[in-house]
């Protein structure tokens, strides 16, 4: 991620993990699954350029005959399978420790389009805080179940 981090706005599950203090990693907390990435249409080229000297590849899914915007990117290392998913357009971000992040209150509202773990404590509590007035950011909150 940081490798990648000049280039891109990270979202979904990794974007609440770089919000969250230091945390044991736990599902419940924030989805880990796939890579959300999201970069300006100018970057683009160059974020194709860095994924591909990284030994990504682009993998074809049923959205590529109706979106112009969306880009999946696979890579298959001794750990597993590592998928990029890239959305080619600008979003409100945030720094989060030296990794920009979608603004928390622009990332809730891809829940339910774009991203599908919308249950998880780290959306659940980061509902809660913005509605009260406060910032996720840093909250320990992120990474720990309601009482």
């Amino acid at each position: 991620m940081r490798a990648l981090a000049p280039w891109v706005t990270v979202s979904g599950g990794w974007a609440w993990h770089f919000m969250a203090p230091p945390h044991e990693e736990l599902k419940r907390f924030h989805d880990h699954k796939d890579v959300d990435l999201f970069v300006e249409p100018a970057r683009f080229p160059e974020l194709i350029a860095v994924l591909t000297a990284r030994g990504y590849h682009r993998i074809w899914t049923r959205f590529d005959a109706t979106s112009t915007h969306f880009y999946r990117y696979a890579r298959h290392d001794a750990g597993g399978k590592i998928l990029l998913d890239v959305f080619v357009r600008r979003v409100p971000s945030v720094d989060a420790g030296g990794i920009r992040v979608v603004d928390p209150a622009t990332l809730l509202t891809f829940y339910g389009d774009i991203h599908s773990t919308d249950d998880c404590v780290s959306v659940l509590a980061a509902r809660r805080l913005l509605n009260k007035g406060h910032s996720p950011l840093g909250r320990a909150e992120l990474v720990t179940g309601p009482r």
